[in-house]
């Protein structure tokens, strides 16, 4: 299935905070990470994961700091921060009423139309 890229961005921030908030990681790790939460659904890549990064450094969501991998290379480490933690929080609770308005039109669609009596 592919996901088009208006809900892929419209989910972006919330889940990068989200996945930061269950604790720091480095960019391919946040990359993986979509990966495994989709079922593979969602191929982030690194033009597309960076800038949303840097964004968010820039509006004190997240912040980075330089660390060394087991494997000895340089990696850049992301963390969210408190104003991070206030933004997740707003946007939990958008995307959980856009998720119970999809879910209720959803269920209604599903449903055979009501038979009004005289109409047949």
């Amino acid at each position: 299935m592919r996901i088009e890229k208006d809900l892929v961005a419209a989910s972006a921030t919330p889940l990068v905070l989200g996945i930061l908030a269950e604790g720091d990681l480095y960019g391919y790790a946040i990359i993986k990470r979509v990966s495994e939460l989709s079922g593979g659904g969602m191929q982030w890549t690194d033009g597309m994961l960076y800038p949303l990064l840097h964004r968010l450094e820039r509006l004190g969501y997240v912040s980075s700091s330089w660390g060394t991998s087991e494997a000895g290379r340089r990696r850049k480490h992301y963390a969210i921060t408190a104003a991070g933690r206030e933004a997740l929080a707003d946007r939990q609770e958008q995307w959980a009423v856009v998720a119970d308005a999809l879910r209720q039109v959803w269920q209604s669609a599903q449903r055979p139309p009501a038979v009004t009596e005289g109409w047949a």
